[in-house]
């Protein structure tokens, strides 16, 4: 076994908002050699993966418990999100056999629970629907037993044609697997103008809807806060979710990237996150994270 491995900090905190110093309880983790094993299986497989790119700060913790989230069709997005640190710009093409190597460094990670997620792909005639559908099928071939997650963006323009790609690809690969799509509406709806350019809060609960309506997947969402929402906004939003059928749900702290997104504007306390998660219990959500350090992908397989 290697030795421990330290994840360098990888967010740029130099010009935040006026909300003083990070508060104590936001720290980094520490790897260990199931860390280095996570990285080599990532790296040996030219596979790219949103805890990267998107610099999360529980890389080193989810790495070193051996999971980790894949990110499909390349590390270029073609919106650009003031919150994301996934870089903008014209994607490469597609790599065919990305889903036979998403399946390959799964099982030899010896992975049980798998969450696969996108950049957005709106140059795709499908979003990018089919390279999903076709990652489920070779992850099936290789484990008929692992649990299998999506997070998906919102298929602007081809929303019915991806949900119909992607739940047949689910219903073929059901079986014993637990299936769950998620799709982050992120923030509040009067912040999606600033947070969100070129997504839509009612499109997402549009595809939160459709996804909910088959009753062999169990639907996903997550918020961010900190970047200028109000309490009572957080529980609306929370209420729109459960009407459009969604189950689960993660709630965090919204941490700057870099200098050149957007600021920090609230450090969510500890005790708000945990009233946040007895109100979406209250709400109805049947499974809740809510902290800090969550991301909608943190401790998925719990």
């Amino acid at each position: 076994m290697s030795e421990s491995v330290k994840v360098q900090p990888v967010f740029d905190f130099s010009s935040q908002a006026n909300v003083g110093r990070m508060p104590e309880w936001i720290r980094q983790a520490f790897g260990n050699e199931d860390y280095a094993l996570t990285s080599r299986s990532i790296t040996e497989n030219a596979l790219t993966t949103v805890c990267e790119e998107a610099r999360c700060p529980n890389r080193g913790e989810c790495w070193s418990r051996g999971t980790a989230t894949f990110m499909l069709l390349g590390d270029t997005c073609t919106r650009a999100c003031g919150f994301c640190a996934v870089k903008t710009g014209r994607p490469q093409t597609v790599e065919l056999d990305e889903p036979e190597r998403v399946a390959k460094a799964a099982y030899a990670m010896g992975l049980d629970y798998i969450v696969l997620t996108s950049v957005n792909r709106d140059d795709l005639d499908d979003g990018g629907a089919s390279i999903f559908a076709q990652t489920l099928t070779a992850l099936r071939a290789k484990n008929a037993q692992m649990k299998l997650e999506l997070l998906t963006p919102d298929f602007h323009g081809c929303q019915d044609q991806a949900i119909e790609k992607i739940t047949t690809a689910m219903s073929e690969v059901a079986g014993e697997n637990f299936l769950v799509w998620g799709h982050n509406v992120e923030t509040v709806p009067h912040l999606y103008r600033r947070v969100r350019k070129g997504s839509s809060y009612a499109r997402s609960l549009d595809l939160l809807q459709a996804v909910s309506n088959n009753k062999s997947i169990e639907s996903k969402s997550a918020l961010m806060l900190g970047l200028g929402e109000k309490r009572q906004e957080v529980i609306t939003a929370l209420a729109d979710l459960r009407r459009a059928g969604v189950s689960r749900v993660a709630l965090g702290q919204y941490l700057r990237p870099s200098r050149y997104h957007l600021a920090v504007e609230e450090y969510i306390t500890p005790e708000q996150f945990n009233e946040y998660e007895q109100i979406a219990k209250d709400i109805g959500f049947s499974w809740v994270k809510a902290g800090p350090l969550v991301r909608s992908s943190y401790h998925a397989e719990d």
